[in-house]
């Protein structure tokens, strides 16, 4: 490695709690500030010694100024040390962790905390009344529907964009199923082995009554069969729809960090790296498909990286919705088993602006316990876009 080559040193994440489950009580910021402070400790960093804070969120309304700068400032780092956020919807938690590689590649950090929060179950309803209401009713709308799950140029859900990929890539209901149900039990599977307790930091939750620990993901759902799944129905399209309940991803809180540090300071400093970043990628497609962003953003990065598909041990790809997951492999060529070893956002949830992070903290551990070099983690984005990271073990 040369001295101006970035590496992670360290990732954490939160469990994922289940929408207006286990984790709700606590900000997007609170969660933040737990894997901040997580990913400082595992790398033996003080909080001074950190440059910068990056973190992604989609959803703020209501959530007070720069609450990244919240999470930094509750993690105990330095009123001296700038925070920023990123709204790239679901790409947030990897943009945030592309900025801080372009940052330190470019000599303007050494140490910096890259990472993604989100709490959907703190979502405000909202209604516009600047100019007030002269008569009648007024609407109030769902923030966390209206700016996360909304396509804004056709003002429909994220689900409808899925049931489009179903009808131009001909991917059937039983298809996105039995995907969904593989994922459902690959989680179930790395649970009982415990292949994600080093990578979770239990959380603990405070009420009137007494304090509780949360340590495993709330979401995943232990007696999910092809047949539980195939008596759902339709979510968005009542008729003719696919996508159902049971083959998207669910509706999330947690949070995810890494830190990242020039190859030089690393050494210096004696902290050894777990990866490093050999390329990034970002993409558009068109809005109205947007699930099929990481076909382009995963070939770029391949190209970028000089690697072919079949070098890589495996990816991460997040499961926004089982049908464009299939689109992607597909489209792509991946080996299934090399895709999400552990599950994915269907069965563990995906909180949209941590998710990015989330599944490069799974990626690195799973790269560590199998012995793996090479990883791919990589999001499709709503609004029709991609992005997408290469890591490499040394």
């Amino acid at each position: 490695m040369t001295g101006r080559d970035v590496v992670i040193v360290s990732g954490a994440r939160t469990p994922i709690g289940s929408f207006c489950g286990s984790l709700s009580s606590l900000k997007a910021s609170d969660l933040g500030s737990i894997v901040i402070k997580e990913s400082l400790a595992r790398a033996n960093l003080k909080p001074s010694d950190v440059s910068e804070v990056i973190l992604g969120q989609a959803l703020t309304a209501a959530q007070g100024q720069n609450p990244a700068r919240q999470a930094a400032i509750k993690a105990g780092i330095p009123i001296s040390v700038p925070a920023y956020l990123i709204n790239m919807v679901c790409g947030s938690g990897l943009k945030s962790v592309m900025n801080a590689y372009l940052t330190i590649k470019s000599g303007e950090g050494e140490i910096i905390v890259a990472g993604g929060q989100e709490s959907m179950s703190q979502s405000p309803h909202a209604i516009y009344l600047r100019n007030s209401i002269k008569m009648g009713d007024g609407t109030m709308i769902d923030t966390m529907i209206f700016d996360g799950l909304t396509d804004a140029f056709a003002s429909v859900h994220m689900g409808i964009t899925a049931e489009n990929i179903a009808k131009n890539f001909t991917i059937s209901r039983i298809e996105q199923d039995n995907y969904a149900a593989k994922s459902q039990q690959k989680a179930q599977v790395a649970i009982a082995a415990g292949y994600f307790n080093k990578e979770i930091i239990p959380v603990t939750v405070t009420n009137r009554k007494q304090s509780v620990i949360i340590s495993s993901d709330e979401f995943p759902k232990a007696d999910t069969t092809i047949e539980t799944l195939g008596k759902l129905r339709p979510a968005f399209l009542k008729s003719e729809g696919t996508v159902t309940a049971g083959n998207a991803s669910g509706i999330n809180d947690g949070a995810a960090a890494v830190v990242l540090m020039s190859a030089k300071a690393a050494e210096n400093a004696g902290i050894p790296a777990l990866a490093k970043i050999v390329a990034v990628a970002q993409a558009g497609v068109e809005p109205d498909i947007m699930g099929t962003g990481p076909i382009p953003a995963v070939e770029l990065v391949l190209k970028k990286a000089n690697w072919t598909k079949d070098e890589v041990d495996l990816y991460e790809l997040n499961e926004a919705f089982a049908v464009q997951s299939i689109a992607c492999l597909k489209e792509l060529g991946l080996n299934p088993e090399k895709v999400n070893i552990n599950g994915g956002a269907i069965a563990l949830g995906h909180p949209i602006g941590a998710s990015g992070t989330r599944i490069l903290v799974t990626l690195l551990y799973a790269l560590e316990r199998i012995g793996g070099k090479k990883g791919v983690a990589s999001l499709c984005i709503g609004g029709g876009m991609g992005i997408a990271i290469a890591i490499e073990r040394q």
